[in-house]
């Protein structure tokens, strides 16, 4: 004869939740989840400057005209394509060294502080 029957005791159970709702995307205010990934996927216009290359510049007196910024961004596309990573863009009298993937400068150097320095880390060069 069995005295007792053992019963485990119940696991709890929680309600059943309803799936969130998929809200409309809203027109011509914040973005959504998905446009703001997709914005990080994409490929940005231009080209951006470190804040040590912003001081680099206004410290060794090297300024960029509209003209010097659209063979810079040519150069960097340029770049791109052909798979570069790091490159030193030689742009007139200044030398930039430039990260492709983010397309920002890194730093930046006039003639005179070129003399005698060895670039590393990179892995192309343009001279324009």
């Amino acid at each position: 004869m069995i005295d007792k029957i053992y019963f485990p005791e119940p696991l709890p159970i929680n309600p059943v939740q309803k799936p969130a709702q998929p809200q409309p995307a809203k027109q011509g205010g914040a973005k959504s989840g998905f446009a703001t990934i997709l914005d990080g996927k994409m490929p940005a216009e231009g080209v951006k400057f470190s804040q040590h290359a912003q001081e680099r510049l206004r410290s060794r007196g090297i300024s960029l005209n509209e003209a010097d910024m659209k063979r810079l961004e040519g150069a960097v596309d340029s770049v791109a394509q052909k798979g570069g990573r790091e490159s030193l863009i030689m742009l007139g009298d200044a030398a930039l060294v430039v990260s492709v993937k983010n397309r920002t400068v890194i730093t930046a150097m006039d003639r005179g502080s070129m003399q005698g320095n060895v670039f590393t880390n990179i892995d192309s060069a343009v001279v324009l």
